[in-house]
């Protein structure tokens, strides 16, 4: 599609939603607050789609996305706050000025370079903290790997792989002295350091934690299901056998490396 097509059919997409604001009695009454959860729930859809590198999907996701964010700059446009043109005005200042290795005369010579020099310019952009901008509402286990890999940036990391599992290894050992303290509040702040611990082994052997904790839960599910049908096969009730039947099930299941 050419450049001027896209710019037509997306002027035309804007003018789509502005026209469900004013005639639809649902999309009318909808503000960036009754909508949000939906945002979240679009990108998650988005992330599916990716995850299973499926294309068609992802094109149709993506296009809900853009749904919303266009519809959040319409109702933004609607109160005076501003408008879509000051939301691409903005990203495209932003990337521009981010870049200077681009769009200007720095010199980097590895993306780890160029992530340096992108917390720096944020930084004086007016945050005061390098890890200033990281969602309070994202997933747990996401934001303290994003935190993580902001200190990193400015230095503040491990130097070896050895040395971050010997601290997972302290925390495993600190949680077990809580759980004997019998203390709630310290067992849960213990918990929720060894989680950090190991967000930051995941980050050394390069594996996303959220992504990981998916896929495991997915394993855990289809195996778990495949126990309960196999017993309707036989003809019991998954509530009414012995926890060693349920484990042979498992374990022929996890055999057949599902």
């Amino acid at each position: 599609m050419s450049k001027k097509r896209t710019n037509t059919s997306f002027q035309e997409f804007i003018q789509v939603v502005r026209r469900l604001r004013k005639e639809c009695p649902w999309d009318r009454e909808q503000t960036h607050q009754s909508i949000r959860h939906s945002l979240i729930e679009e990108t998650y859809e988005v992330i599916e789609a990716i995850d299973q590198n499926d294309f068609p999907e992802l094109k149709r996701e993506l296009g809900d996305l853009l749904l919303h964010i266009v519809l959040h700059a319409v109702m933004a446009e609607e109160q005076h706050s501003f408008t879509l043109d000051d939301v691409i005005d903005s990203i495209s200042e932003k990337m521009i000025r981010r870049h200077p290795h681009i769009f200007g005369s720095t010199m980097v010579e590895d993306s780890q370079e160029v992530k340096r020099n992108w917390e720096n310019i944020k930084l004086s952009e007016g945050r005061t903290s390098v890890i200033d901008g990281v969602p309070k509402e994202m997933p747990a286990l996401l934001r303290a790997l994003r935190i993580q890999e902001k200190a990193s940036k400015v230095g503040f990391d491990w130097k070896k792989k050895r040395d971050v599992w010997k601290k997972v290894e302290e925390e495993i050992k600190e949680l077990s002295r809580a759980e004997r303290s019998k203390n709630e509040a310290h067992i849960e702040e213990e918990f929720g350091d060894l989680l950090f611990a190991l967000v930051n082994y995941s980050r050394f052997i390069g594996v996303i934690p959220e992504f990981a904790l998916h896929r495991s839960i997915k394993k855990f599910t289809k195996r778990f299901q495949h126990i309960e049908e196999e017993l309707h096969r036989r003809g019991k009730r998954i509530g009414n056998v012995s926890l060693k039947e349920m484990d042979r099930i498992w374990d022929a299941k996890k055999r057949l490396k599902d």
